[in-house]
């Protein structure tokens, strides 16, 4: 059992669960591997769209979070293999930021995530999975569902094609975020072309996938990110998939496994 997206008590919008709780509830679970994929800092001239400024870690918790890891792989390399990284927002405009950011922490990093969680509308940015309030308003800015959704994957090539720095992440985390919210607001009928698109982009850079459990617990989306059809067609094109809870809590890691079809994932 292998987990490579987990968070912590250094996320703002997560709970206080211990770094410990979270281990030691992975080797009840039967893990072999966990990685602790903490949301990044936010680059700092970045203005967070979301009410609370939550959406990152903070960058004076980095070098603490850093070494607590450091400690506790150390303390339970006999019981489980632990990993430390990051899921690091790729934000258009600001990539000059996060390839500091990379350059600086990367080289003690053993594995990383590069997701999409915010858009550039047309008047204002947005975090696409925060709330289906602010989702309503995105989908109202860029002019509807279809619109919203073009600008989602267009971002998500954007993020495997920028340039980051020899530390940039080469896994690209739940890549069908923009449907969190499908209950609501169905997907328009042209998504699995553009999902479809943005696999050959993967498969063309030799990038790996997040198989992420996190959608199937949430009330209005209730599938995996990428859903099965869509994870099939990545691992029939030789894509990795790497399975990742997205926990925020200690309790949540495991989420969504059930639903995923684990002879795709990588061991």
């Amino acid at each position: 059992m292998i987990d490579g997206h987990i968070h912590t008590p250094y996320c703002p919008h997560g709970s206080s669960d211990t770094l410990k709780s979270y281990i030691e509830q992975a080797i009840k679970r039967g893990y072999q591997s966990m990685t602790f994929t903490e949301h990044a800092p936010l680059p700092s001239t970045f203005e967070d769209p979301v009410p609370d400024k939550d959406s990152g870690m903070s960058f004076r918790q980095v070098e603490e979070y850093l070494k607590e890891i450091d400690r506790l792989k150390t303390e339970y390399q006999r019981e489980i293999y632990i990993q430390k990284g990051f899921e690091v927002d790729y934000i258009e405009g600001y990539e000059k930021e996060v390839e500091s950011f990379l350059n600086t922490y990367g080289p003690s990093l053993d594995d990383s995530i590069l997701s999409v969680h915010f858009l550039k509308g047309h008047s204002q940015w947005y975090c696409i999975d925060y709330s289906p309030d602010m989702y309503r308003e995105a989908i109202h800015d860029f002019g509807g569902i279809d619109q919203l959704y073009q600008a989602y994957y267009n971002t998500l090539n954007q993020s495997v094609l920028s340039e980051l720095g020899e530390y940039k992440p080469n896994r690209v985390g739940h890549m069908t975020l923009v449907k969190k919210f499908q209950y609501l607001y169905p997907a328009p009928e042209n998504w699995e072309k553009q999902a479809h698109s943005f696999l050959e982009l993967v498969q063309d850079h030799g990038y790996t996938l997040d198989y992420n459990g996190a959608g199937v617990v949430k009330e209005h989306c209730k599938e995996t990110y990428p859903p099965l059809q869509t994870a099939r067609q990545a691992s029939s094109m030789g894509i990795p998939l790497i399975y990742g809870s997205d926990a925020h809590t200690a309790a949540g890691l495991g989420q969504g496994y059930d639903s995923i079809d684990s002879q795709l994932l990588k061991l």
